[in-house]
């Protein structure tokens, strides 16, 4: 709703009083990018990602699941591990030197935004790693966890 609002108000100030607004561009910004960063683990719990399902959605749950704990053990593990050790590293030498946004001249600070996005890979690492848990559940007793 926020970033609805200062979009609102920033076209509203550019075309209707010709007057933009210097903090508009990366406000927006970071709000839009907290807002995808901590939406990362919702739509992971929610099964709501693209999946290219040709095969898949022809499986059984417990085929389903199978593939699932494949491919997230093979793929997502190794990749989220990777994504969440850098994007921290990122993060921590962001706030080291006290990084600054530079698209305008207001030069608002970058470390929080950072520190989100982080925050963001990690719960989805988490939740990837609980969908995991669940799916192998799913292959050994062959009935859903929850």
């Amino acid at each position: 709703m926020v970033l609805v609002l200062v979009m609102t108000m920033e076209v509203t100030m550019r075309y209707g009083f010709n007057h933009p607004t210097m903090w508009a561009y990366e406000s927006s910004l970071q709000l839009g990018c907290a807002m995808y960063a901590l939406a990362y683990c919702y739509a992971q719990r929610h099964d709501a990602h693209v999946r290219v399902d040709v095969f898949y959605s022809h499986l059984s749950p417990r085929g389903k699941a199978m593939v699932d704990v494949i491919c997230g053990t093979a793929m997502f593990l190794p990749v989220i591990i990777f994504v969440v050790s850098a994007s921290w590293a990122w993060t921590l030498k962001s706030w080291q030197i006290h990084e600054k946004m530079v698209e305008t001249y207001w030069y608002p600070p970058y470390y929080p935004l950072r520190t989100v996005v982080a925050l963001g890979w990690t719960m989805l690492g988490l939740q990837g790693l609980a969908g995991i848990i669940r799916s192998f559940y799913m292959v050994i007793r062959n009935k859903p966890y929850d």
